[in-house]
């Protein structure tokens, strides 16, 4: 993930209020979806990485500004990259676009975890995808 993944989608009317507006919380679940989509691009996945390295990825904080608001049947991009990295987390920056142009901004960061919560270094298998 050392550079920009791009997951694609479209908007469905199950997103949307009755005006046809996405509800502003689908924003968060369309965010997880394209970090999830950008793990499995490099041959993992989240239930690999808590098997095989007793390791979970989950969200510490997200701050989220939205620009313009999506509606059904919009087809929208979301960039992902990643800015800053510690031994035990990452921050990624996450750009939603509807045709080319921003229409929400989030930077999510996110910690490495064993299956009782506290922090642990981020495998080796994965940082060498987030430098």
């Amino acid at each position: 993930m050392t550079k920009n993944f791009i997951y694609k989608f479209k908007i469905y009317y199950e997103d949307t209020d009755s005006g046809g507006v996405v509800y502003y919380a689908n924003y968060l679940k369309y965010l997880e979806r394209a970090r999830s989509e950008a793990i499995y691009s490099l041959g993992l996945t989240n239930t690999k990485l808590q098997k095989d390295y007793g390791t979970l990825i989950i969200v510490k904080s997200c701050n989220i500004e939205y620009k313009k608001p999506a509606r059904f049947e919009d087809e929208l991009e979301i960039i992902s990259s990643v800015l800053t990295k510690t031994k035990t987390s990452f921050t990624m920056k996450q750009i939603i676009k509807k045709d080319e142009e921003t229409i929400s901004e989030a930077d999510v960061q996110l910690v490495t975890v064993n299956k009782e919560g506290k922090p642990v270094k981020i495998p080796k298998i994965l940082e060498k995808f987030l430098n």
